[in-house]
């Protein structure tokens, strides 16, 4: 941790940290980076009042100074997703300090935070989605053979269901949708369950993993094992698509969380309801999954200023 903040809240700072730490088991890089918040919020403090910043001081601050350090902060060129985060952590000293009876957290709870422009979704392009998610792309990889076919189980299960990555990693082999089972059932966020159809593709995937597959698996442990036999980290399929990434020419934003946006635009794209979309992915609200259709619309203008004569 730095040292650079004034001395008179140094004990308050390292108390708060390690609050955080030991009941919230925040990393050392979200305490690293809640420290440096805090500090750049004291060192503006100390310049804007022209003194060092007392506790008392620290009571007397009102709105219009946080608010001050906010447009320095933006005069600096940081980004609303950052400032955003800072603030989060300014905050969270805040209430530390008012359940310590050192301080009240209304003058923060008082600001509102950053807006942050919602960014599109970047789905994968259909036949390139199809690619990512059969094992014969990845043929000519020192991998074995079971290895690839469990990818692709993963990857179909992203495209071809619409499931997070965690969802289909936390499916138990008696759940596996083969040998006629066309539905499964998922726990989502929130604990919120959905019931999803199975494409027959999908079921021949699962099929052939579970029959090259050289580890026990038990009804009630995971479907999907590592190469020892334990729990599928979720960085392994990110690994096999980053490897995909570089012979199919694409982008970075091709990730596996993409293909569950690609699954939501394809279906729109052919006609699908928004509504059963939204069931399908598990989203809440049906303006989380409304985004999809300003993807849509923004391919189809792509494409319309791409082929139109007039357009050139």
């Amino acid at each position: 941790m730095s040292n650079s903040m004034p001395h008179s809240m140094q004990p308050h700072i390292k108390a708060w940290l390690a609050r955080l730490g030991s009941e919230k088991r925040l990393s050392s890089l979200t305490l690293n980076a809640y420290e440096r918040d805090v500090r750049q919020f004291l060192n503006f403090l100390a310049l804007h009042f022209e003194d060092t910043v007392t506790l008392e001081l620290f009571r007397s601050i009102i709105p219009a100074d946080i608010r001050a350090f906010m447009a320095m902060r933006r005069k600096t060129g940081i980004e609303s997703r950052s400032l955003m985060r800072g603030i989060a952590g300014i905050k969270s000293f805040f209430r530390y300090l008012e359940r310590e009876g050192l301080g009240e957290a209304s003058v923060i709870s008082a600001i509102k935070s950053p807006r942050i422009g919602r960014s599109l979704p970047k789905p994968v392009a259909m036949a390139a989605a199809k690619s990512i998610a059969d094992a014969d792309t990845r043929a000519g990889e020192p991998r074995e053979q079971w290895v690839l076919a469990r990818d692709a189980a993963v990857l179909s299960l992203l495209y071809g269901a619409g499931l997070r990555i965690s969802e289909a990693l936390s499916l138990k082999r008696c759940e596996a949708p083969v040998n006629g089972v066309d539905v499964i059932t998922v726990t989502g966020k929130g604990n919120k369950m959905r019931s999803l159809p199975i494409l027959p593709q999908i079921s021949l995937s699962l099929q052939e993993y579970l029959r090259l597959v050289p580890h026990h698996l038990s009804p009630q442990g995971p479907l999907f094992v590592g190469v020892r036999g334990g729990v599928l980290s979720p960085r392994i399929i990110q690994y096999a698509v980053e490897a995909m990434r570089g012979f199919l020419g694409l982008p970075p934003s091709a990730t596996p969380h993409a293909l569950r946006h690609s699954f939501a635009t394809h279906l729109l794209s052919r006609g699908g309801d928004l509504r059963t979309i939204q069931e399908l992915l598990g989203h809440a609200s049906l303006s989380t999954t409304q985004i999809y259709t300003k993807v849509e619309s923004t391919e189809l203008m792509a494409a319309f200023r791409a082929a139109h004569p007039r357009a050139r």
